[in-house]
């Protein structure tokens, strides 16, 4: 699931996305914006809602070792469905690549997309955001047990993955310490495991995985960043009603704390304080991150 580069993997998506949006020759449209989402109404006489998940995102999406998909992000799609169509058998998940996650909303291949989406600016110029139902950011994870806090990072080498937005928030919160650049997880598993770095700096929801996965390790307490994570939904005024039952849905589920628990239930750390009533009041589509060092771009996820 690594991060992609500020320029890369988001810039290649924005292209993509034009090219769907557009035609080169003429720029005339090739279709509206979503045109062939389906609405409430329809997904209603449908019978059921097609959400796209993570299939080996742990613990937001993954299959368990019966093969089913488990995890946060399929809670809130099943409960989702069950709020929208009063029934319990009423969703098809759809995994889907972390590169296909919004060209699958716009070519209509899904009704919502929870799959560790970030609201960003960029973003809202070709969908819509729910409110946050998690805050993810930058956290860190070590197996050191002299390091405790960020402050016994300082003058320590920290790995993180190339290109990714990590990079930023470390120099900014850890000016003194030294980065290694690694290309993939299991290089950054390598240098820890090694001693050639102290600790690895990465997405919050991913190293809860990896704590999950490798219990020797242990996430430290601060969040370096926050980001939040939102469903995916269809752009236009025609989607209103869908847009308007998931985020009422949201908010309820925030307030009741519901989400909370299953946060907590999949080894997530709380966030309960932290999304407050003036984020689950934001409106959808003014998408928005509070990363501390770079409030816009793509290189969220």
């Amino acid at each position: 699931m690594g991060k992609g580069a500020i320029g890369a993997k988001f810039g290649h998506l924005i292209t993509l996305s034009f090219q769907l949006l557009v035609s080169f020759a003429g720029f005339q449209l090739i279709f509206p914006l979503s045109v062939f989402a389906a609405q409430l109404k329809q997904i209603e006489q449908r019978g059921y809602l097609i959400v796209g998940v993570k299939e080996n995102l742990r613990p937001l999406g993954f299959r368990n070792l019966d093969g089913q998909l488990v995890g946060l992000e399929i809670d809130l799609a099943q409960r989702l469905a069950s709020e929208l169509l009063n029934r319990q058998d009423g969703i098809r998940l759809k995994p889907v690549q972390n590169q296909d996650r919004f060209s699958d909303i716009l070519a209509d291949k899904v009704d919502l997309m929870i799959a560790q989406a970030t609201a960003t600016s960029s973003r809202a110029r070709l969908v819509s955001f729910s409110i946050p139902y998690y805050l993810d950011g930058t956290a860190l994870i070590t197996e050191d047990r002299l390091i405790h806090s960020l402050v016994d990072l300082n003058h320590r080498t920290i790995a993180v993955l190339q290109g990714s937005s990590a990079i930023s928030v470390i120099r900014y919160r850890l000016p003194q310490a030294n980065l290694l650049g690694v290309e993939s997880y299991e290089a950054a598993y390598a240098v820890l495991a090694s001693g050639r770095a102290s600790a690895f700096a990465a997405d919050l929801t991913v190293l809860s995985g990896w704590v999950q996965e490798f219990p020797q390790y242990r996430l430290l307490p601060e969040r370096l960043s926050t980001e939040p994570l939102c469903v995916v939904m269809p752009k236009g005024v025609q989607y209103d009603d869908l847009r308007r039952r998931v985020n009422a849905a949201i908010a309820r589920w925030q307030i009741e704390g519901w989400l909370e628990q299953r946060a907590l239930y999949w080894g997530l750390p709380g966030n309960r304080g932290a999304i407050n009533r003036s984020a689950i009041q934001f409106l959808p589509d003014a998408a928005f991150t509070t990363n501390a060092v770079s409030r816009s771009g793509f290189h969220h996820r």
